[in-house]
């Protein structure tokens, strides 16, 4: 067989092999079979903001939008805050396995809470929600250089050993598995873990910054919400989610 005969084959073939492998990845914001079957749902489409709505409001606020198929918030520092109120669910979820993804501008403050009740006796989310902190590395101060703050931290209470949050414009991988007190929270591959609602976990949040708030960490069951940020100083804040998926345990 002639080398060019041989270099055709072998044309076609790796060209196969890629369309196949195309063909073969999973689009975003959608379920294998197996996810399916598995007990997955998601709970973003990459299309609309059906089954959200900004805290203790009726739908989504103006900051909230869907964009390039992820939910996208863009604040500027004048905004009111109800245009940039945190996102909840409409359900509300006790056990569960939540996978997302997320990426921001520079300097990002924000999070990802759950167990949030959401009543006009408690203005913020995280009056009642536990929190997975969002911290870019760079640039955000103080968060990002205080333990128990970092990006990938229960916030305020435990912090990862190392912080393995990716540079801005990159998507990182969250992961909270919430199951009959036992708590796992993961950033791209690293894991902290805890026992919720025990004597360790009261002495916790005793000698913590939620001291005085009565009913922090003490429900077990809620909404999931996706914070509107902080202001940390940037005009205009980009965040990004997507591949928001959750399997009830």
């Amino acid at each position: 067989m002639s080398y060019r005969k041989v270099s055709k084959i072998a044309i076609v073939v790796i060209g196969g092999c890629l369309f196949s492998a195309m063909a073969n990845a999973q689009q975003e914001n959608t379920l294998t079979e197996q996810e399916k079957t598995g007990g997955w749902r998601l709970l973003f489409d990459g299309k609309d903001l059906n089954g959200w709505h900004s805290y203790l409001q009726h739908s989504a606020g103006k900051d909230w939008s869907v964009q390039d198929g992820a939910i996208m918030l863009k604040k500027n520092n004048s905004d009111p805050s109800k245009d940039y109120a945190d996102l909840v669910t409409d359900q509300q979820f006790e056990n569960f396995d939540l996978k997302l993804e997320w990426k921001a501008k520079p300097c990002i403050d924000s999070g990802v809470m759950f167990y949030v009740q959401e009543s006009p006796k408690y203005k913020q989310t995280y009056d009642t929600g536990l929190e997975m902190q969002i911290a870019d590395l760079a640039c955000t101060v103080p968060d990002s250089r205080e333990i128990l703050r970092r990006s990938g931290d229960l916030y305020g209470l435990i912090s990862t050993r190392v912080n393995t949050v990716k540079p801005a414009g990159e998507w990182n991988q969250f992961e909270i598995v919430a199951n009959r007190g036992h708590l796992r929270l993961i950033q791209n591959g690293q894991e902290i873990s805890t026992q919720l609602w025990d004597d360790a976990w009261r002495a916790l949040v005793a000698h913590s910054k939620f001291a005085k708030w009565p009913d922090f960490g003490t429900f077990r069951d809620g909404h999931i919400s996706l914070q509107g940020t902080e202001d940390k100083g940037e005009s205009q804040i980009k965040l990004y989610f997507r591949n928001i998926k959750i399997k009830k345990l």
